[in-house]
């Protein structure tokens, strides 16, 4: 666990284990607490409430049960209403001690609750028929107890030691914005007692993380965000991006507060929240991003990891076949680095394979389907389809037309209309002409080996990608 503040972004190219990275993170941010029977468990839950807090969690249980509406004696007989009273040593005029809260927090626009000395803040109303609701606007506000509600529950179905998570993970991407990360006005679908959608302004998940920690400043929290740059990064901050600068947290010495877009409400950041992000660099849209963030993050690379790789044997029918032979092996780590050397000199480092494609390879069978659905895919993105440059990359280009991983299309119809004496002339003849014209244009056809595909020839052999070590 880190004793400062923390604002870390992992940069590196696909496959090099940024997201695992984050994952290992998310275990130091997470409590492990040992297990408790149903009495402990009660009075760990209710031990710092007050009776609106307790009433707010019975009715949100009831909410998880698809029951939106309770009347007062099902509040009474609630485990959790019990447990409260046993705690405070109550036993007489415990439905007054809930009448007068429902009634103090009620809202001020109630039609069926009629009371002078309400409470500032609003959770709860109720029917024509005197059953109660959660108010859907104050649920924002109730995030802690439906987590602690939901820690609850699950202790109880499996009594196994119990996580205590510090950490919120989101992933970026196009569509998200300043709404899902700080604050926005969203629907609540039928949080009502009939069933209408409401709006309301609600906290997003980097708000919401704050105020735990907000309430929590012995401990530190952690704000995990993958593939930080696939989203407007000044958008989804907005206000915020100066704010969560170390020196500019809650008091720091240049501590910043602002209000909030929506809410208007006053806001800084806590200082006990760390920021973990990744970042793929092969994104060409990174330029603007990286100086923004330089001064907010440590920037800390993820190179490709080849040592990380094992070697894979490959057996053949000859019963003379020995698995011990250097020559019946593929070392993942040298066909690796030799594909990222090439790859290097010719499209430069940020083009590079990461590891992670070829850590679940256990035999040649899945080293194929990674070549064929994974790799060569994205090679043909990097370099634009040009065979040449392809067949430069898997060491192609001194070697017999079958044994090629990447062969020229025009190459491939020829050998086809060659060895097809049945074929119709004119449908050749224009299919010629298209590759020509292709051609014409700087546009290389290239084609995948078929014998790579259908897993025979010289791909069933482990010579074939012992050559790419080089």
């Amino acid at each position: 666990m880190p004793n400062t503040l923390v604002n870390i972004i992992y940069t590196g190219v696909a496959g090099t284990g940024k997201t695992y990275q984050l994952l290992q993170i998310a275990k130091q941010y997470t409590d492990y607490l040992p297990t408790m029977d149903k009495a402990q468990l009660l009075a760990q839950l209710l031990h710092n409430l007050s009776w609106r807090e307790v009433i707010c969690l019975i009715l949100l249980d009831f909410k998880h049960q698809q029951q939106e509406l309770v009347k007062v004696p099902e509040i009474l007989a609630h485990e959790f209403f019990i447990a409260k009273a046993e705690h405070n040593e109550r036993n007489k005029n415990l439905s007054n001690t809930a009448w007068s809260v429902l009634q103090m927090h009620s809202s001020i626009d109630s039609q069926t609750v009629d009371y002078k000395n309400r409470s500032s803040q609003a959770y709860f109303d109720k029917d024509n028929s005197g059953a109660w609701f959660l108010l859907p606007e104050c649920l924002p506000l109730l995030t802690d107890l439906s987590v602690q509600l939901l820690e609850y529950q699950q202790a109880q179905v499996a009594p196994i030691a119990i996580t205590k998570p510090r950490f919120s993970m989101v992933s970026f991407h196009q569509a998200y914005g300043y709404e899902e990360f700080v604050e926005g006005i969203r629907p609540v679908l039928g949080a009502n007692a009939q069933g209408q959608i409401s709006y309301g302004i609600q906290d997003g998940a980097f708000l919401q993380l704050c105020q735990r920690a907000v309430n929590d400043p012995e401990q530190r929290y952690a704000m995990l965000i993958d593939e930080l740059n696939r989203a407007n990064v000044s958008r989804v901050f907005g206000e915020l991006l100066s704010l969560i600068e170390p020196d500019k947290r809650s008091g720091q010495a240049h501590a910043m507060q602002v209000n909030l877009a929506y809410s208007g409400r006053p806001f800084s950041v806590p200082a006990n929240v760390d920021i973990y992000a990744t970042m793929n660099t092969q994104d060409h849209s990174l330029a603007p991003l990286d100086i923004a963030m330089r001064r907010r993050f440590r920037f800390i690379d993820c190179p490709p990891r080849p040592e990380l790789l094992s070697t894979i044997k490959v057996l053949s029918d000859d019963n003379n076949s020995n698995e011990n032979d250097p020559v019946n092996e593929i070392d993942l780590a040298q066909l690796l680095k030799g594909l990222n050397q090439r790859i290097i000199e010719s499209l430069g480092i940020e083009a590079q394979l990461g590891h992670a494609f070829f850590c679940a390879v256990q035999d040649i069978t899945q080293l194929q389907t990674v070549l064929i659905e994974q790799i060569i895919p994205q090679l043909v993105q990097v370099t634009g389809g040009q065979v040449s440059l392809l067949q430069y990359l898997f060491c192609d280009e001194q070697q017999p037309f079958t044994a090629q991983f990447i062969q020229d299309g025009q190459a491939v119809l020829s050998q086809s209309n060659s060895h097809n004496e049945q074929s119709n002339f004119t449908h050749q003849n224009a299919v010629s002409n298209l590759h020509q014209t292709l051609l014409n244009q700087g546009i290389s056809h290239y084609k995948i080996n078929a014998d790579l595909l259908a897993r025979t020839g010289a791909f069933a052999n482990a010579a074939t990608y012992q050559r790419l070590y080089g």
